[in-house]
């Protein structure tokens, strides 16, 4: 963070007449052990602890002002910024801080592959500038102002995730971030318990706009019918990419995969026709780079470097990475999991060659009443996918099983993480490629974890 003048990072959050200090603040932080001189603490209460037993304690330690939800006693009121919602005071924070920075950023949301995309962007932005990302899944009203705070005035570049559980969410993002440019990946039946259908999980995505300025690029998926059909407003200037049809603004063909990565021919009437590779898998993440190259490429950003950048692309976290445990392919997949990412997942699993097949699957959490469906639809996947064997773990994954069974897939159900991975490391044989997919609130690395300690390849 560089240094800001007191009175502008806390423009709108402090009452008229309340004259913040002459001092420039060097660091805004949640966590009271990180206070510092110069330095602001917002508290947040919380089940196990509440920030606002910390502020005396932040203040002591240098803290210029705290900001929180009502007055704590021995808290001077002159060190004290009132605001009843902490996630808005963050947000507030973060677009003042954004203000004095000029730049470009890419904002990227979606029902899936938003961390993917995110990624392939931030790839292509470094190869052309110093460039910043999201890290983590620092994608909500907590992360996305911690974000801004790490531009500098030598960012050119910033690829910004935007995440949400409600309507409204991802337009308090926006106007936070102000984009230059955004992506949405496509819509699926994410937070559908929460938002009750897929046309309102359509208009929560495209609330991304709200930041955006007039002409800017919306990089949208033309394969999803969903975006197909919305209103889009008309201040946004729309870029469509697409795997199926070059009557979209950019599309790829030709797509061949093989162990170090996936090769395609990107057909950008704008730019011209481009062999390019990815360090990926799967024809999703050719959509995810294709998506990433047409906002950078919209933005101004020259084509074959920014194809150069997408080489670049590095995978974070248990996502669709690959890994070779003493003869075994593993497919880590544990970081979340919807229908579209499951299905994409299966589709690349059963392109991959593998002596047998496997999946520990898990539940997909947050799908309200669409969950049973859901499952089942993912079993019928399971059989199309051809796996020699599936496990799953947890009660919404049973329908997988149940469905996957019932169409001659071998399953069984495991009750706890140790129970997956003493069946994985008994039944699995090197040559096998496995696949463990499951939310993240599943927590399957743990299962993962115990299998790479136990799996013992036997011996001829």
């Amino acid at each position: 963070m560089e240094p800001i003048y007191a009175a502008t990072l806390l423009a709108g959050l402090v009452p008229e007449g309340f004259a913040p200090a002459d001092q420039r603040i060097t660091l805004v932080t949640t966590d009271s052990r990180e206070v510092c001189p110069d330095s602001i603490f917002v508290a947040f209460p919380g089940q196990k602890f509440d920030g606002h037993d910390f502020a005396a304690k932040a203040l002591e330690a240098g803290a210029a002002y705290v900001v929180l939800n009502h007055p704590v006693e021995g808290v001077p009121a002159e060190k004290t910024i009132l605001c009843p919602d902490s996630y808005k005071a963050m947000l507030t924070l973060g677009a003042n801080y954004r203000a004095q920075f000029s730049p470009k950023i890419i904002g990227i949301t979606g029902s899936a592959g938003k961390t993917t995309t995110k990624e392939f962007c931030y790839a292509a932005l470094a190869a052309c500038g110093k460039a910043l990302r999201t890290e983590g899944n620092q994608n909500n009203e907590l992360g996305v102002p911690r974000t801004l705070l790490r531009l500098e005035q030598d960012t050119q570049y910033a690829a910004v995730e935007m995440g949400m559980n409600h309507a409204g969410e991802i337009e308090r993002l926006s106007l936070c971030a102000k984009p230059d440019a955004a992506i949405i990946t496509c819509i699926g039946l994410s937070h559908i318990g929460n938002l009750g259908s897929q046309e309102n999980i359509c208009k929560a995505k495209l609330e991304i706009c709200a930041g955006l300025p007039e002409g800017a690029p919306l990089v949208l998926n033309y394969d999803d019918p969903f975006l197909r059909a919305a209103q889009l407003p008309a201040h946004v200037k729309q870029v469509w990419f697409s795997l199926t049809s070059q009557e979209a603004d950019a599309s790829a063909s030709a797509i061949r995969q093989d162990k170090k990565g996936t090769s395609f021919l990107l057909d950008d009437p704008e730019n011209g026709c481009f062999m390019v590779t990815i360090p990926a898998i799967g024809k999703h993440n050719v959509a995810n780079a294709l998506a990433a190259y047409c906002a950078a490429t919209r933005l101004g950003l020259p084509a074959r470097e920014v194809i150069q950048g997408l080489k670049n692309f590095k995978q974070v976290g248990m996502r669709q990475k690959l890994v070779d445990h003493k003869g075994v392919k593993v497919i880590e997949d544990c970081y979340n999991a919807n229908p579209d990412s499951m299905r994409a997942a299966l589709e690349t699993f059963k392109t991959l060659p593998a002596k047998r097949r496997f999946a520990l699957l898990a539940d997909m959490l947050e799908l309200g009443d669409a969950a049973r469906a859901a499952h089942e639809e993912v079993g019928r996947q399971v059989a199309a996918a051809e796996l020699d064997f599936l496990i799953t773990y947890g009660e919404l994954a049973h329908r997988i099983a149940v469905t996957a069974a019932a169409k001659g897939v071998r399953t069984v159900y495991a009750h706890s993480h140790q129970e997956a991975a003493d069946i994985l490391a008994k039944l699995v044989q090197p040559g096998d490629l496995v696949l463990v997919k499951g939310s993240r609130g599943m927590e399957l690395e743990k299962a993962l974890q115990i299998f790479y300690e136990e799996y013992e390849p036997e011996q001829a």
